[in-house]
């Protein structure tokens, strides 16, 4: 069986147009609007999420250094997720630590009109 020299070409610029990923440039742009984001409301990298978004970052990074393209969007990807997650932990413990100092103001209330019965 022979092949036809214009399948072989075919064959070869197929697996070259696989092999060169266009770099994440948008993906890593949304991933440290993310991490920043999450950031100013307060996450640090006490929070797990957030430790982990800021190392997904470094190492994506990385990847567009070595020109691993398809590593570095899904590390970018990652890092977007877990800062988002981290930003919702931290506003989710806010609107309980909110919610705890209503309910401590309401008790303190009740107790000043019971005592004024």
């Amino acid at each position: 069986m022979r092949l036809h020299p214009l399948y072989l070409l075919l064959g070869a610029v197929a697996l070259a147009g696989c092999a060169t990923a266009p770099a994440p440039l948008e993906q890593m742009r949304l991933s440290d609007q993310a991490v920043d984001q999450a950031r100013a409301i307060g996450a640090t990298e006490d929070t797990a999420e957030f430790k982990l978004a800021v190392d997904k970052m470094a190492q994506a990074r990385a990847n567009v250094a070595d020109q691993a393209y398809k590593q570095a969007r899904l590390n970018a990807e990652q890092a977007e997720l877990d800062a988002r997650l981290a930003e919702a932990k931290v506003l989710t413990q806010k609107s309980q630590d909110q919610l705890t100092l209503a309910n401590t103001r309401i008790d303190r209330l009740r107790k000043q009109l019971q005592e004024a019965k």
